[in-house]
């Protein structure tokens, strides 16, 4: 490990550290799984890694970080949510994300004391103090510590940390909530998050691990893959498999973006986006 990345993990220990027991926000994705482990590392048995499991969660990924945290032996729990409930949470605002992650800072705080766990962590990097992270704005408000942006970590240290530490999912693609899937100010229909968390798993079923289906109208779907799986997509075989599942999930307009992926598309409002039609019911 090279000297400066080393060094900036053992900021991150020194933070940990300093707390004498600490309750983790878990999701299974690398960078809260780094903060488990390290966390675990230092306090041993005082400290608790929680998922909560919503229906923003696909089941898939919450399997996954269950897996990861008992193969890495981190204390682990899980706490049911229900974000679709707030208060107009499901009209799908701006704000979401801050919505979001406020109702579950807030859901695991007083786990937390009830449990006599001192601090919560969370898992922001550096980059997402650069990024459009309304979530990050709650973990201030509620005193979450972020021991990998305390300690300077961006998104690829924290890949290359999880890596020469031998974390299973040091390299799993990025995967945010299920309502990153639609366009602000759409209605968050249970029906509908559950439509698309299928149509993804069929692409992952195809071998394809970076993908989004974005949904951008009723009955509308935008399937994001790589540059390298955009072919893929196209041929023959494949598209007509495509098609076929995706209009048994209800969609009547199937487009790939020719673009490929990238986080944060649905942020790209009023911007034409270079689409090759799969499917478009008559």
């Amino acid at each position: 490990m090279e000297d400066a990345l080393a060094s900036k993990l053992d900021a991150v220990r020194g933070i940990i550290a300093t707390l004498p027991s600490a309750l983790v926000s878990y999701s299974g994705g690398v960078d809260s799984t780094l903060v488990a482990y390290l966390c675990h590392e230092v306090l041993g048995e005082r400290m608790l890694a929680v998922t909560a499991a919503s229906p923003l969660l696909p089941p898939r990924d919450l399997s996954r970080a269950i897996a990861v945290a008992k193969k890495l032996g981190i204390p682990f729990e899980m706490v049911e949510t229900d974000e679709i409930s707030l208060p107009g949470f499901e009209d799908n605002p701006r704000d979401r994300c801050y919505l979001c992650k406020r109702f579950r800072l807030e859901l695991l705080g007083r786990k937390a004391r009830e449990r006599g766990y001192e601090a919560l962590l969370e898992g922001s990097n550096l980059d997402d103090v650069s990024l459009h992270r309304p979530g990050r704005k709650a973990g201030l408000e509620l005193g979450a510590l972020s021991p990998l942006e305390e300690a300077l970590l961006g998104k690829e240290e924290v890949r290359a940390a999880a890596r020469e530490l031998g974390l299973p999912n040091w390299d799993a693609p990025s995967r945010p909530c299920l309502a990153t899937r639609f366009p602000y100010g759409m209605t968050l229909d249970r029906a509908m998050l559950a439509r698309v968390d299928a149509a993804e798993e069929w692409l992952e079923s195809l071998g394809i691990s970076q993908l989004r289906v974005r949904v951008e109208g009723p009955g509308e779907a935008r399937v994001e893959v790589e540059q390298g799986d955009i072919d893929r997509l196209r041929g023959e075989e494949v598209r007509s498999r495509l098609v076929k599942k995706f209009r048994s999930l209800g969609f009547r307009r199937i487009r790939l973006d020719l673009e490929g992926f990238r986080s944060g598309s649905m942020d790209e409002e009023g911007r034409d986006r270079a689409c090759e039609d799969l499917y478009i019911e008559e």
